[in-house]
């Protein structure tokens, strides 16, 4: 699920990712362009429910590609994203547009 929030201004977009893990994974992280892929700058907090959840600040006016690695090697898309673009190593990224 991705849920978007423009702030007032317009200026910034607070978009919540939420990943369903239905591979009953322990750890997920959102990397992405945004954050330069990093496997630790973004990781998501575990629901209640066993999905994943992070809130992150996007500039709008963009899309940005991205994907959510579970247990800190396995990555998958985002079941809900708004399109996908192939990358260089023959998968595809999420992408979501603000």
């Amino acid at each position: 699920m991705l849920k978007k929030n423009y702030t007032r201004t317009g200026r910034t977009c607070r978009v919540t990712f939420k990943y369903p893990n239905e591979e009953q994974a322990e750890s997920a992280v959102l990397a992405g362009d945004f954050n330069d892929w990093s496997l630790t700058a973004a990781p998501m907090k575990k629901l209640k429910d066993g999905s994943f959840s992070i809130t992150v600040s996007l500039k709008p006016g963009y899309s940005y590609r991205y994907r959510y690695v579970l247990d800190g090697n396995v990555w998958v898309n985002d079941p809900d994203a708004d399109e996908y673009v192939p990358n260089e190593y023959g998968e595809e990224n999420s992408v979501v547009t603000i």
